[in-house]
């Protein structure tokens, strides 16, 4: 029972908060209260929020849905509505209820059409329901409603500004320049209402959900009235209605939700605006031949017609569209640098470097040697000493050369597609032009993805055609075959299978290099000629303690904390995630065989799961101590709200704030002790802001540290009795 109550509570509060795009219970909050500033108004839109969250709810719908609000947000518009412009009698209710039935049945339906194109709701369902209405109480069969003089209702039919209301109650004595007045009541407008005081209340509880979106919406209302001023199109202003409903809110949709905040996004946003101009003009124009109010259809005709063009471009750009939505500008984002930069990996096939202890690029992409024109992305191997020769006196025979005879690794999984192993090794100083590749394997790992391996030894490949192999399999020996002057592995990526094919720039999943002795970590990244490279020496018991699979279940336990019971699980999308059932509280992460790293949270930042994601944001599963490994936070976890305010507004053009994140292994005679630190650069000014210790025994994890903001959370870890 109590679930339900605090569900139901939820989706009412979201289903105010999402009318401007938001899941902030503080807007959702405020929204409430100044309905009822109008209260028949408030009371009636309260009425259709119920009934729309309860008939979905018994009907089996989305719970998560409904908790958002996305079924019961056109109801409160409609509710709201019908109590500015209705008087209250015995037909009030009964057609409150029923028409509020069918804006809920338009809402699951046409939420349903749109999303086949990947288009939001917005509020058509609410204009279509309240032209019914309309039509019906207007015509022969009045249907009993009683329309109330309301100026709201004559302020929507006209498209001029006409400043001939006053202001409301408490602020009917404070004197407010002209345009801030105008712009409070245009944001008070979406709830109905011709009132600075509701604008005022509205803006602050924007403010807190969103700098991104509450500027835009400031920029979006001078422009606006700019450009009237410039064209003369309204010359006694414009509605307050059509500014906040339509042209404000279009701007704010399209610059700062359903596109990621950039300069782009804004630029965009406010081409909009004469754009909403010439659809509020026509509609009133075409609807007011059946004496229809265009209410917010201009809002949702610009949003679509926009959000639908950018949808069908091929070449998105730097223009993007919020794939993944946060209900918050700022975290769409930050996430979206963060991924940007973090999961870019993702659009890769993870391949390893083909062989076995330390190699040095002898020659690079596009190198000065052969690596030119189209077959310059490829890279050749070598082995040197520490005088970085490549040979040992006297080094006139390919067996006084390092890498000859070592083995040659497959760099991922993949069936062999093509072997060339009948070619003579040549003499030092000699090249084969004829047999230009020498021997040769070629692995197909995808269609398009081919990797090949040249100048290997004559008949060592143990590798033909159709043979199915596994990443580290050997394939053969370095040898000295075809047009190569001294012993070294040739290696490329290309998009066909012919030995011979042009080659594609493609990075290796992980490896060091060691290269003046710094082992610096490297992840799908291109190896640089002259670096010296190994691969990441795996930890077995580090590999194991982060195998968390869907079903595993652990508890959490810290002093003066409720213990939490974790499960993993995964979702729809097969991504995979750690769930608190506790708290409610959800980290998904991504574990690829070499490291495991978090990708995203979501809930409470008071959660024991919330702690273990900053300490183990990334691990990569080896126990070298020289090996650090380094990632970044988004933005929205920065602590100083203040600083991150200021980032905020700034965010879509320019990021002073980066907040980064180093972590380091080493074994112990009890386990491995994973460090991790915090630190936020400012201007580039740098400064630590957590420290974290995660320690692994027999292969689990057992217990986490860490110091952030003062606070010291000491966590255990159990895995017992929890399968």
């Amino acid at each position: 029972m109590k679930k339900n109550i605090t569900f139901t509570i939820q989706a009412v509060i979201n289903s105010y908060s999402i009318l401007f795009f938001s899941q902030k219970k503080t807007l959702g909050v405020l929204l409430l209260a100044v309905s009822f500033f109008n209260p028949m108004a408030g009371a009636a839109g309260l009425i259709c929020v119920l009934l729309a969250i309860g008939l979905v709810a018994l009907m089996g719908y989305d719970r998560e849905n409904i908790r958002m609000g996305l079924y019961s947000f056109n109801g409160l518009l409609f509710g709201i509505g019908f109590g500015t412009f209705y008087l209250f009698n015995p037909s009030f209710l009964a057609w409150l209820i029923v028409v509020g039935l069918i804006v809920t049945l338009l809402s699951v339906t046409l939420a349903s059409v749109l999303a086949r194109h990947g288009l939001p709701l917005l509020s058509l369902p609410f204009v279509i329901a309240f032209w019914l209405v309309l039509l019906s109480a207007n015509g022969i069969y009045h249907m009993g409603l009683e329309q109330r003089n309301s100026a709201v209702l004559n302020e929507i039919n006209s498209i001029g500004e006409g400043n001939r209301y006053t202001l409301p109650g408490i602020l009917d004595f404070i004197k407010l320049p002209n345009y801030c007045a105008l712009f409070f009541r245009a944001l008070s407008a979406v709830l109905f209402q011709n009132s600075v005081l509701s604008g005022i209340i509205i803006s602050i509880g924007l403010f807190i959900h969103s700098r991104i979106n509450f500027s835009l919406l400031v920029l979006a209302f001078i422009s606006a009235c700019l450009f009237n001023s410039l064209t003369g199109t309204y010359p006694d202003g414009i509605s307050y209605y059509h500014l906040g409903s339509n042209i404000v809110m279009a701007v704010g949709a399209i610059g700062s939700f359903f596109l990621v905040p950039s300069a782009r996004s804004y630029l965009w946003a406010l081409i909009s605006i004469p754009v909403a101009f010439v659809f509020i003009n026509g509609f009133t124009r075409i609807f007011g031949i059946y004496d229809l109010p265009i209410l917010s259809l201009p809002f949702c005709v610009v949003t679509l017609l926009f959000l639908y063009f950018f949808k069908l471009r091929i070449n998105t750009g730097k223009l993007q569209l919020t794939l993944l939505q946060h209900y918050s500008p700022e975290r769409n984002l930050y996430q979206y640098l963060n991924g940007k930069d973090r999961l870019d990996s993702l659009n890769y096939f993870n391949l390893s470097l083909p062989f076995m202890g330390v190699w040095s690029v002898s020659q690079g992409y596009d190198g000065s040697i052969t690596h030119k024109a189209d077959w310059g992305k490829a890279l050749d191997f070598v082995v040197e000493d520490e005088e970085h020769k490549t040979y040992k006196y006297p080094g006139t025979r390919p067996e006084h050369f390092y890498c000859y005879n070592k083995p040659v690794l497959a760099c991922g999984d993949g069936i062999i597609e093509d072997v060339v192993s009948h070619v003579e090794d040549n003499e030092i100083g000699e090249v084969n032009t004829v047999d230009n590749w020498g021997n040769s394997v070629v692995i197909k790992h995808l269609s398009g993805l081919y990797s090949k391996v040249s100048h290997l030894k004559k008949n060592s490949i143990k590798v033909k055609p159709g043979d199915f192999v596994k990443q580290g399999d050997m394939l053969g020996m370095c040898g000295n075959s075809g047009r190569s002057p001294e012993p070294h592995l040739h290696f490329q990526v290309q998009a066909t299978s012919y030995i011979g094919s042009k080659t594609l720039a493609y990075p290796f999943a992980y490896y060091i290099d060691q290269k003046d002795h710094q082992n610096k970590l490297h992840s799908f990244n291109v190896p640089q000629e002259g670096a010296q490279l190994s691969a990441v020496e795996i930890n077995a018991a580090m590999k194991q303690a982060f195998k968390l699979q869907p079903g595993y279940m652990a508890t959490v336990t810290a002093a003066n904390r409720d213990a939490e019971y974790l499960e993993v699980f995964t979702d729809a999308l097969n991504q995979t995630y750690i769930y608190s059932k506790t708290t409610g509280a959800t980290a998904y992460f991504i574990n690829n065989g070499t490291s495991f790293y978090f990708t995203s949270f979501y809930g409470s930042h008071n959660s024991l799961l919330y702690y273990f994601y900053l300490a183990a944001y990334k691990v990569v599963f080896t126990a070298d101590p020289a090996v650090t490994v380094t990632d970044t936070y988004p933005l929205q976890l920065t602590t100083d709200k203040a600083t991150l305010w200021l980032q905020d507004l700034l965010a879509p053009f320019y990021q002073f704030i980066k907040l980064g994140y180093q972590s380091s292994a080493k074994a112990d005679g009890q386990g491995v002790i994973i460090s991790s630190a915090q630190h936020k650069l400012v201007f580039g000014k740098k400064k630590q802001t957590m420290t974290a210790n995660l320690h692994l025994q027999r292969g689990d994890i057992n217990a986490f540290t860490v110091n952030l903001n003062h606070t010291k959370i000491e966590a255990q870890w159990n895995t017992e009795n929890t399968w």
